[in-house]
């Protein structure tokens, strides 16, 4: 009698990846206005045109588009059960390209192809590059994103079949920026109801912005938010299990900060109402239920579109805090990041000329 075919999945090890490979990921996710509503009531995002159908079609749009980070988590977490389930860290993202508003009663699905494999010197475990792309239900592409992850070995010590570094920009070009958000009609938006009056003139390269409030991360909210993205990484649920880690509880998922970062931003970047391009990120170091984020902003850079007089773009930093608030503008002491800076976060947002 034959042996019985696995009927569960335990997840990738770093010696199951092979370069060049495409993952197709398990369950497309129609997003509704459900989700919006309870992605409002996790993070409270202000910006008026994911707020307002109406404030969204005075602009030009058909409604409110939803929420660019809602959109990037909804295509990240269908990711984790063949690429992170078993990771010990997801250490950053590059070149991510929101390509097409998402609207309520978009399906959304995720392909990942392996770009790259490197082993730890310790030989325990090895990062893992993959380019994840998400798709709405007409296969057109709505973001496009690369990421890398430590990933435990299933057999420590045992070496590498491939091994390949990708080479990834360091930032997404200004004349690469726009797709994601069409043409807007300028002489519709309205300051006041968008809250804030600094348009994309208003801000300088080298401007510092302290977003002042902070926000409480309680366990059933990270929970839920991570429920939400169909994220099924084991270190963000099982507390059981994460007794026997280095934290000995469980983590709350990177995204998550971004997100309430992002959130807490308004204060500040009122305007900054799209997302455009992810060009790098890291998780510092973790957080978990119980600590207070805080977060602070830095222009990078101001850049015209090309052919574009309605939008204009920001390259900025935004640094997350746990339980530090942010008004002296915490960072780095040579090499080492600041005490208490969880998030560094570096993207591009779309502001009204």
């Amino acid at each position: 009698m034959s042996e019985p075919v696995a009927k569960t999945n335990p997840g990738r090890f770093f010696e199951d990846f092979n370069l060049g490979e495409t993952i197709v990921h398990a369950t497309p996710r129609t997003i509704t206005t459900g989700d919006v509503s309870l992605y409002t009531a996790l993070y409270g995002p202000r910006f008026a045109v994911q707020s307002s159908d109406a404030f969204a079609r005075a602009l030009g749009y058909p409604t409110a588009p939803i929420d660019d980070l809602l959109v990037f988590h909804i295509v990240f977490g269908k990711t984790v059960p063949d690429i992170s389930l078993n990771a010990i860290a997801n250490l950053g993202y590059a070149d991510g390209r929101f390509l097409r508003p998402v609207f309520p009663g978009d399906t959304l699905s995720t392909t990942s192809e392996v770009i790259g494999l490197k082993q730890t010197s310790a030989g325990d475990a090895g990062i893992v590059y993959v380019r994840s792309i998400g798709r709405n239900q007409q296969a057109e592409i709505v973001l496009s994103y690369a990421r890398w992850v430590l990933v435990r070995k299933r057999q420590p010590g045992t070496p590498a079949h491939a091994e390949q570094v990708p080479e990834l920009p360091k930032a997404v070009l200004p004349e690469e920026l726009g797709q994601g958000c069409p043409a807007i009609e300028l002489a519709a938006y309205d300051d006041a109801l968008a809250g804030s009056p600094s348009r994309w003139g208003a801000y300088a390269a080298g401007e510092q912005i302290d977003h002042i409030d902070g926000m409480t991360v309680e366990e059933a909210e990270h929970q839920i938010a991570t429920r939400l993205y169909q994220n099924t990484a084991k270190v963000h649920f099982d507390a059981y299990g994460a007794r026997e880690s280095r934290f000995g509880k469980r983590l709350i998922y990177g995204g998550h900060v971004i997100s309430l970062a992002r959130a807490l931003s308004f204060n500040g970047l009122g305007n900054a109402f799209h997302i455009a391009a992810i060009n790098g990120g890291r998780h510092v170091s973790p957080l978990f239920a119980g600590d207070t984020v805080f977060a602070w902003s830095q222009v990078l850079e101001a850049a015209e579109l090309p052919g574009r007089s309605d939008v204009g773009a920001l390259r900025l930093r935004l640094i997350a805090t746990k339980n530090r608030p942010c008004g002296e503008f915490p960072l780095r002491h040579g090499d080492q990041y600041d005490d208490g800076i969880i998030l560094d976060f570096d993207y591009w947002a779309l502001l009204p000329r």
